[in-house]
């Protein structure tokens, strides 16, 4: 592995398959699903499968229960809020601990956690307490072990398939949860009038059970070799972004999807768009298609990843997806014609995707086991993180520059900024494996 900078070696992933022979024809473009054949990713990627679709129903049983009870949009903003705080410092917390401990007991009690949780979502709505400082005092404790989980899983990857396999990895988890994306509030919102807004909670807390049946079953994953035993605090946090700072690829890495999402995430301009450009077509109507768009072209992305999930050039890909993101967002903000317009979108959301599955492989390949959850978990705060600063910068240029402009504008700063990057610093473009 060719990474410009200095690595260290590791044991191989837990591995008990036989090598696949080539593909041929078709087969080379459709979704690359090699690492399936591993026994320990395949039960970690199956409870992805499960939980993908469960976890929107409850993101959307939330707002929707407090927007019942208060007839106010502002508090399902404020309840957004109190889950996305505790998220961000348990994330931060999750990656040190989560490079200090077995990946795999730690994954057994957060998933758990977030299967009570959800259970206890279900309790106070059969309850009929009615209650918005319950409703946001769970979410705030589901999202601070999701904060905890999330790192956890994603470094657990590297040690369960091979290094060349993992953009192959990252494009099957990827596809799961952009397709819980669009599936989830579909069936939310078809469930909800046949069985009622508890039973959508108690849904996810039975998926969440399977899930911590297949993490159940996964090798344990303690810290690699003779690691030194340590303590998972505030030294160890900042050591890891110290480490961020000496490696100038996984810097680049965080800063490519900043720029991305930051400056080129245009969803806070959706409902303006749909209410002044698109209005012919019906603002209900409108709206839908603008959300589905990106989300959708993930999701084809995702299930033609064999065209690029194969490739070794790592950096290279990354500049270029988010390149090709800021272009297409720039194109879609230009068009008048609601469909031209969603088709762009959707090219967006396949550079999107191809953007998601190099950054992860950077992540988990040129960053050492010991250091691999802490990465993640700046990965968390950065992905949750990016597109809610997007929402306020998106939303005060809309006001002053019009939809249209704003959205054209921040595609177009996206292609400025990440060509400046990647000619200002080499060691993306040189990242390889």
């Amino acid at each position: 592995m060719d990474t410009s900078e200095s690595s260290t070696t590791e044991p191989g992933p837990i591995r008990e398959e036989a090598k696949a022979p080539p593909r041929r024809g078709w087969r080379r473009w459709a979704m690359d699903t090699r690492p399936l054949r591993i026994p320990a990713y395949r039960r970690l990627w199956t409870s992805t499968v499960v939980t993908a679709v469960g976890s929107q129903l409850t993101a959307v049983a939330v707002p929707k229960q407090i927007y019942d009870i208060t007839h106010s949009s502002a508090w399902v903003g404020y309840a957004s809020l109190a889950g996305l705080v505790p998220m961000v410092v348990f994330a931060l917390w999750g990656g040190a601990v989560a490079d200090t401990v077995d990946r795999r007991r730690l994954l057994l009690v957060t998933n758990s956690g977030i299967a009570v949780t959800s259970l206890l979502f279900w309790a106070q709505a059969i309850a009929g307490l009615d209650s918005v400082v319950v409703l946001m005092l769970l979410l705030a404790l589901q999202q601070a072990f999701f904060g905890l989980n999330s790192p956890a899983r994603n470094a657990s990857v590297a040690r369960l398939v091979p290094v060349e396999e993992l953009p192959a990895a990252n494009a099957l988890s990827s596809t799961v949860m952009q397709t819980g994306l669009v599936a989830g509030p579909l069936l939310a919102g078809v469930l909800i009038p046949v069985i009622g807004l508890p039973e959508l909670y108690l849904i996810d807390a039975l998926a969440l059970c399977v899930t911590v049946w297949a993490v159940f079953r996964l090798p344990a994953l303690p810290p690699l070799g003779d690691a030194p035993a340590r303590r998972a605090g505030i030294r160890q946090i900042a050591d890891g972004f110290a480490y961020i700072s000496r490696h100038k690829v996984l810097l680049l890495s965080f800063l490519a999807d900043i720029v991305a999402m930051v400056f080129g995430m245009p969803r806070a301009l959706f409902p303006q768009l749909a209410a002044q450009t698109y209005q012919s077509y019906g603002e209900g109507l409108a709206l839908g298609v603008l959300f589905a768009g990106i989300p959708v072209g993930a999701v084809l992305g995702g299930l033609f990843s064999g065209v690029f999930s194969r490739a070794r050039r790592h950096g290279w890909m990354v500049i270029g997806a988010v390149v090709g993101w800021g272009v297409a967002v720039a194109a879609s903000g230009l068009s008048g014609n609601l469909w031209i317009a969603m088709a762009f979108l959707a090219l967006a959301g396949v550079a999107d995707m191809v953007s998601m599955v190099f950054r992860g492989a950077i992540l988990l390949s040129a960053a050492t086991d010991e250091m691999r959850g802490r990465m993640q978990g700046v990965f968390t705060v950065v992905v949750a993180g990016g597109p809610r600063l997007a929402d306020v910068l998106h939303g005060t240029a809309g006001s002053v520059f019009g939809p249209r402009a704003a959205v054209a504008g921040g595609g177009a700063l996206v292609v400025v900024v990440m060509l400046s990057l990647a000619a200002a610093v080499p060691a993306l473009r040189r990242y390889r494996i």
